[in-house]
């Protein structure tokens, strides 16, 4: 039996959570603010804190995250809770020392899980700076999904170190925001961006774009250029594409990231410099190793920290509310057109090999290109003249289908990608959930909304 405490101003939730811990054989107390709940803490020991990310009274949960660590000594693991998932505040728990950040409304074996997880670590959270204001929106990761919600989180531990990290995904998928994402949450948010695409700049002008070179260092080099590691000093270097760099400038990359120094070209002088680098490809790199394409002792250099992006396809729950927010970017400062459910069941069935930013640019030209407010099934580039469609995704609807109100249309859409999922995992409602994209108590609700079984 463990003593947890419950700090939200929601009372019915709060009530239902430690009916549930208490079920689960806990101790709870309750507290209705961030400040009730640091005099709590202050005034007795707990083994687990469940803590709700938006709360009234002048501090919220991630403030009195900040105020626990500031305050005690040792902080029992906490795990934030929200009713709003959001890239940001995912990663902001998350570096401010947050155990985990669970989305509401939360299962009984969800709950179970993450306090046998959090009982279980023998590590205190570590202590971290105040946030950093983050602009509304501004690279902002858009994604609900489990699969995003778990690189949501990866990009917060991360944040707090000072370590290489490599971030792997298909083309398109967004992997310089997650670069920027590392920025803008790290203690380095004050310091530059600096991103190189490797695969863009000819082997013979990458060595000096990266380390810079002296004067008269080859034709050409009528100035000192100081180069990209120099122009990051203090911040973070994005290294995209690093799969496709050349091995004569690896072995110069391998050495600064262990010297912690670049000599320019023509130069014999090493130069200090204070960079977290972030490398990004779309290349299998143990593969590229094997074919002697990339150097071993480099991958393992790189790959300290890992951050996968799944592509699109596998991310169905983000479809929609992505290109909501991409007609919204687009339609500034005039109203933004909405999607029809028709249009809504298109976008779900398409494969996306061109992932987010194949979507982006569809969904920036139906709000350039279309008169109407409302984008239909007939207005997206490729409608009814064979666009692509993920294999096994759901097809061959009447054609009366959508003819109905939109509420109406969407509920029939769920139970048709509801009953699909489940046929496609034989049953098993945990697959169905990862294929979907959703949380399992998600899933749960919904079939039990439907009559599903």
């Amino acid at each position: 039996m463990a003593d947890v405490l419950i700090v939200d101003d929601d009372a019915a939730f709060a009530d239902s959570l430690g009916e549930t811990l208490e079920s689960l054989g806990h101790a709870v107390r309750r507290a209705a603010s961030g400040a009730e709940g640091l005099a709590m803490l202050g005034a007795h020991r707990f083994a687990l804190v469940f803590l709700d990310h938006r709360m009234p009274g002048g501090m919220d949960g991630l403030q009195t995250l900040a105020a626990m660590q500031a305050r005690l000594a040792r902080l029992p693991p906490v795990i934030v809770l929200t009713a709003y998932a959001g890239s940001a505040g995912t990663i902001e728990a998350m570096r401010l020392g947050a155990f985990d950040h669970l989305t509401k409304p939360v299962s009984r074996d969800a709950v179970a899980d993450a306090v046998r997880r959090a009982l279980a670590s023998a590590t205190p959270a570590a202590a971290a700076p105040a946030p950093q204001p983050e602009p509304a929106d501004e690279g902002e990761l858009i994604g609900v999904s489990d699969a995003m919600r778990e690189v949501h989180k990866r990009i917060g531990l991360a944040a707090g170190s000072r370590a290489p990290v490599l971030v792997i995904g298909e083309t398109g998928t967004g992997k310089e925001l997650v670069a920027r994402a590392l920025h803008r949450h790290s203690d380095r948010a004050g310091g530059p961006f600096v991103a190189v695409n490797c695969a863009a700049i000819p082997k013979d002008l990458l060595e000096s774009e990266l380390f810079g070179h002296v004067k008269g260092a080859f034709t050409g080099a009528t100035a000192d250029r100081a180069g990209c590691f120099k122009a990051a000093n203090g911040g973070v270097l994005l290294l995209d594409e690093i799969g496709d760099m050349a091995l004569e400038v690896q072995a110069k990359l391998l050495r600064v990231l262990q010297e912690g120094e670049v000599t320019p070209l023509g130069s014999h002088r090493a130069q200090k410099v204070d960079v977290r680098v972030v490398a990004a490809t779309h290349r299998d790199l143990a593969q590229a190793v094997r074919d002697g394409r990339f150097r071993e002792d480099l991958r393992y250099r790189l790959d300290v920290l890992a951050i996968h992006l799944p592509p699109l396809r596998e991310r169905l729950a983000d479809i929609v509310p992505l290109a909501e927010h991409f007609l919204r970017q687009a339609a500034q400062p005039a109203p933004a057109k909405r999607l029809s459910a028709e249009a809504a069941r298109e976008l779900l069935a398409h494969d996306w090999p061109g992932n987010v930013r194949e979507l982006r640019n569809v969904m920036e030209r139906c709000q350039a290109l279309q008169r109407g407010a409302v984008i239909a099934h007939v207005d997206l580039p490729g409608a009814g003249a064979g666009a692509a469609v993920a294999e096994g995704a759901p097809g061959g609807l009447p054609a009366d289908w959508f003819d109905a109100t939109l509420p109406d249309a969407v509920s029939r859409l769920e139970k048709l990608l509801l009953r699909h999922a489940l046929a496609a995992s034989a049953g098993n409602r945990s697959s169905a959930a990862r294929q979907l994209g959703i949380h399992r108590q998600l899933l749960y609700a919904k079939l039990a909304q439907y009559g599903l079984d």
